[in-house]
């Protein structure tokens, strides 16, 4: 293969590989320090609440369904291993875990801004410099995409996603036991959505988010 096609290769995967790293490793770091905030260090103590993505590294979610998608499809997602929270050690477990549950989504929204803002720095100056500046405005609409992707996906309210939990944090506790009695199904379900293309709603819905900041995606 000439080296300008393997340089090529590299470049579409980077731009693609590092903004999804970044987005679930900050997601599941801000799970874990959200959690210490109210009293449960166990994400802490375990080396979880840090910025290093091998720590993060699920190799079903955040390497073999990434390389697939990124094949297969125009889009890439993934995930990471759950950060583990203990919730008897919240000073309120109910009311702590939507704050918990909320700050990965958080995340994704104060990263989509950064990226936002990073494109639009980039976009305007990289036709004047060297070919390679272009490679920062297309990492920033992808990673600007994916975080809003991810929290938009985390927001749906189906257990054990970010929303889910958020969910069984507002209902009366004999609702939530009764989604408590779901959540073992919840991956099941989710899988379904996704092979049934029931999630493009939420694909469009992000896309058009980030055209509002300005950002063309695809």
């Amino acid at each position: 293969m000439p080296v300008g096609e393997i340089t090529n290769a590299i470049e579409y995967f980077a731009v693609r590989a590092i903004p999804i790293l970044f987005a679930i490793t900050v997601h599941e770091a801000a799970h874990g320090w959200m959690a210490g905030r109210f009293g449960d260090r166990t994400a802490e103590m375990l080396g979880r609440v840090t910025l290093n993505p091998i720590k993060h590294i699920d190799p079903v979610g955040t390497i073999i369904v990434p390389i697939l998608m990124l094949i297969t499809t125009p889009f890439i997602f993934g995930w990471a291993k759950p950060v583990p929270i203990n919730s008897r050690n919240l000073r309120n477990p109910k009311r702590d875990m939507v704050a918990v549950a909320f700050a990965g989504p958080g995340a994704n929204l104060c990263m989509a801004l950064i990226w936002a803002l990073v494109f639009h720095l980039t976009f305007d100056a990289s036709p004047v410099l060297n070919r390679g500046f272009s490679f920062f405005p297309e990492m920033a609409r992808i990673g600007l995409f994916i975080n809003l992707l991810l929290m938009i996906f985390n927001l749906l309210p189906i257990l054990p996603l970010d929303g889910g939990r958020v969910l069984r944090g507002l209902v009366p506790e004999s609702l939530g036991r009764q989604l408590d009695a779901l959540e073992r199904y919840g991956f099941i379900i989710v899988l379904g959505l996704l092979f049934l293309g029931l999630l493009s709603p939420v694909i469009r819905f992000a896309m058009r988010l980030t055209a509002f900041f300005g950002v063309p995606f695809p």
